[in-house]
C-alpha cells in the first residue's frame, strides 16, 4: 500500500511538471500588450465619424425644440456649444496613442446636404431648411428642428494623415 501512494505521489508530480508548459502557454495568450486593444489604430476615420455622430444625435436631443423659427440663429449658437465639449474630447482622447482628432465646421456641406437631403414633399407639414455656420436646421410648425451638422475633420497618426468631410444627421 505505501509503494503504491508514493507511486500515486511521483504519478502526480509528473503530470504537474507536464502542466506546467501548457498553464504558461495559456496564461501568454492573454496578453495583449503588444496588440491594438480596438480598432481605433486601423481605422481612425471611422473612429471618429462614430464619435461625432453620435455627439450629434445626443446634442440635438437636448437642444429644446422650443426655439421659434425666429430664434433659430439661437439655437444653432446653443447646438454648437453644447457640441463644444464633446469636440474637444475628441481632439485629446488618442493624442497620448499618437492620434490627433481637429475639426472644424463645413458650411459648404452643409449647405449641399440641406438642398439634397432636407425632408419635405406634399405629405410634410415642414417648411424652410437651412444651413448656418455648419448646422442644418429645419422650420417645422414655426420651431427650429436642428437635422444635422457638416465638419471637416483631420486626423494625424503616426502612419499618415487623413482629411475628409463628415456629415452626421441626427434621427429628426
Amino acid at each position: 500500500m505505501r509503494d503504491r501512494a508514493q507511486l500515486v505521489l511521483a504519478a502526480a508530480a509528473i503530470v504537474a511538471v507536464a502542466l506546467a508548459p501548457v498553464v504558461f502557454a495559456y496564461l501568454q495568450l492573454g496578453y495583449s500588450g503588444d496588440v491594438t486593444a480596438s480598432n481605433d489604430y486601423e481605422s481612425p476615420v471611422e473612429n471618429a465619424d462614430g464619435v461625432l455622430s453620435r455627439a450629434v444625435q445626443d446634442t440635438a436631443r437636448d437642444v429644446p425644440a422650443e426655439y421659434g423659427w425666429d430664434n433659430r440663429d439661437a439655437a444653432i449658437s446653443a447646438m454648437r456649444s453644447d457640441l463644444e465639449s464633446e469636440l474637444d474630447t475628441l481632439q485629446s482622447s488618442r493624442v497620448k496613442s499618437g492620434t490627433v482628432y481637429q475639426t472644424e465646421y463645413n458650411q459648404s456641406a452643409a449647405e449641399e446636404w440641406a438642398q439634397a437631403s432636407c425632408p419635405s414633399g406634399p405629405n410634410r407639414q415642414f417648411g424652410d431648411c437651412v444651413a448656418e455656420r455648419g448646422v442644418v436646421v429645419q422650420n417645422r410648425g414655426g420651431e427650429t428642428h436642428v437635422l444635422g451638422v457638416a465638419f471637416d475633420l483631420r486626423v494625424t497618426t503616426e502612419r499618415g494623415w487623413y482629411e475628409v468631410t463628415i456629415p452626421a444627421e441626427t434621427a429628426g
